[in-house]
């Protein structure tokens, strides 16, 4: 091994709850695969009516250009967000992991947590879900772990609270 090698880095331990993958489908749809899959559906009705001729090469287009994307879409990111996404408490930092197609590793450590937030929105509480957000004094920005039970997201930002408090800040 080279003398100036970094250290590999192992995956978080933690994974989020599985009733992520749900909440995630549910926004794939809300957000792109619902419109795409609506706007081709649109476009092929209105052609049917008023420009049938246009039919033979608007369809295949539809469906390349909407339809596919939009199936992929909905069918593939949950489930590969959620093998992604995971999550780490130490003695000494928070460590995460998301992001699907752009993924993303954090580590903060405990001595320059700021804030712990919890947040839950419509459609995690409807799966029981939550999302805990640590805000450290970092100008890479939060942390975030999304998809952690209404339980476990508690617990987590109850643990980070008392660990950040227990470590010494830095004396730079």
């Amino acid at each position: 091994m080279p003398e100036h090698a970094a250290p590999l880095l192992r995956p978080p331990r933690h994974r989020v709850d599985p009733r992520a993958r749900h909440w995630w489908t549910v926004q794939a749809i809300l957000t792109l695969s619902g419109p795409m899959l609506l706007t081709a559906l649109t476009m092929a009705v209105l052609s049917v009516l008023f420009f049938p001729g246009a039919l033979p090469w608007l369809g295949p287009l539809l469906l390349v250009t909407l339809v596919l994307p939009a199936l992929v879409y909905v069918l593939v990111m949950p489930r590969w967000r959620y093998s992604v996404h995971a999550w780490e408490l130490g003695g000494r930092a928070v460590y995460a992991a998301g992001g699907w197609f752009w993924q993303k590793r954090r580590i903060a450590p405990l001595s320059r947590v700021q804030t712990v937030d919890t947040m839950r929105g419509p459609i995690q509480r409807r799966y029981g879900l939550a999302t805990v957000t640590v805000t450290t004094a970092s100008s890479a920005g939060d942390i975030k772990i999304a998809g952690l039970s209404d339980a476990d997201a508690e617990e987590l930002s109850r643990r980070i609270s008392e660990a950040a408090q227990d470590v010494p800040g830095d004396a730079a």
